[in-house]
């Protein structure tokens, strides 16, 4: 079955079959595949899911032609079962509002998608193939723009612009959880600064030793990953709003 149909399989009439119905659903494929990817990540095989469902690898190519069918499905599953926020006051579709509030919002439930799902940060363009639940997904946070006093092409770009940041900054976040592998902040700026200061640094890399020694004491590490995704998305809102204001 090509891509788009599978898609849409639950949107399109069923074609009747001969033969033994399948052992599987499309939909078991699909669940078991995403759970396994939350669990080995992107670099998962078919052969990780056939063992998950307890089948011979063989036999998911009568439900997928392969690996990156599979992960078009796995992709829009995600989306289409993403939890959404609702904005304080806002009317959930209605196209006014705060557009400010609504990329927030927008980009927190972005954020929690790949908190849930850390492989889909690991996929490096958006899908080709638009699914239903991606092209809900795009129409709901469309909303988040519409407002904006730009054309159209600049709403869609507004909102590219804060989908990328939020997939770059959970890299960030989720690669800051894997190295501190139990090791507070605080912990890790308190052994790294000593050791600089050992070595006596300071006279010769000025700026780096009091800018870099100012933010390691506010938060306890070199890098803030969270700090960086609330002061970056603060930029990208301020920006949006002078380009709104031409």
């Amino acid at each position: 079955m090509n891509t788009v149909d599978l898609l849409w399989r639950h949107e399109l009439p069923s074609a009747p079959r001969r033969g033994r119905p399948p052992k599987l659903t499309h939909d078991q494929v699909v669940t078991a595949a995403v759970a396994v990817a939350d669990r080995i990540g992107a670099a998962f095989t078919l052969r990780h899911v056939a063992e998950a469902l307890g089948v011979p690898v063989m036999s998911l190519y009568s439900y997928v032609d392969g690996r990156e069918q599979l992960l078009e499905l796995m992709v829009d599953d995600c989306r289409a079962t993403m939890a959404v926020s609702a904005v304080p006051g806002d009317v959930l579709g209605d196209g006014d509002g705060d557009w400010r509030a609504r990329l927030t919002a927008v980009a927190a439930d972005n954020l929690a998608l790949f908190a849930d799902h850390p492989w889909l940060a690991d996929i490096e363009s958006e899908r080709a193939v638009l699914g239903p639940g991606t092209l809900a997904k795009y129409e709901r946070e469309l909303t988040a723009v519409e407002s904006l006093a730009v054309g159209d092409v600049e709403k869609d770009a507004a909102l590219s612009l804060v989908l990328d940041f939020t997939r770059s900054a959970a890299r960030a976040l989720s690669h800051a959880a894997r190295e501190r592998d139990g090791e507070t902040p605080g912990d890790w700026w308190d052994r790294e600064g000593a050791e600089l200061g050992r070595l006596g640094v300071t006279d010769r890399f000025p700026l780096a030793s009091r800018i870099g020694t100012a933010a390691g004491r506010a938060h306890g590490a070199a890098h803030d990953a969270r700090h960086a995704y609330h002061f970056g998305l603060q930029v990208i809102l301020d920006g949006l709003g002078c380009t709104e204001s031409r």
